[in-house]
């Protein structure tokens, strides 16, 4: 009989929070810039601890350190980059201001009087 009542409960329940949860490619991406972010600032570590201790692993350690400081750089703005592209792709509207529209309006309406007047002069 107990065994039966605890099967009936649900063993997995989800709160409800405020925020959605990361689409997959940006996900990845986040993930990505995490862990390359993290090797960099071990190199970076690894490259000081070595200088202070004149090791001849500073020297390379420190080029490695400022190599992998541009590919993280270049991995936190990949996620950026892929947010963007996944917004653009996958349903956010876009809506002009009410500035573009209001100057849109007026074109229109320019052409469509210029139309007119040039229907009647023919």
């Amino acid at each position: 009989m107990e065994h039966e009542a605890r099967s009936a409960r649900q063993l997995w329940v989800e709160d409800v929070k405020g925020r959605q949860r990361m689409p997959d490619p940006v996900r990845n991406a986040a993930v990505r810039a995490v862990m390359i972010t993290s090797v960099t600032l071990v190199q970076a570590v690894v490259a000081f601890l070595c200088t202070f201790a004149g090791s001849w692993l500073a020297f390379p350690m420190t080029i490695s350190a400022v190599a992998s400081t541009v590919v993280a750089t270049w991995s936190v703005l990949d996620v950026w980059i892929t947010r963007q592209v996944w917004r653009q792709r996958n349903g956010v509207v876009s809506e002009p201001s009410s500035t573009a529209r209001s100057l849109r309006r007026d074109r229109h309406d320019e052409g469509r009087s210029e139309t007119a007047r040039l229907s009647e002069a023919a």
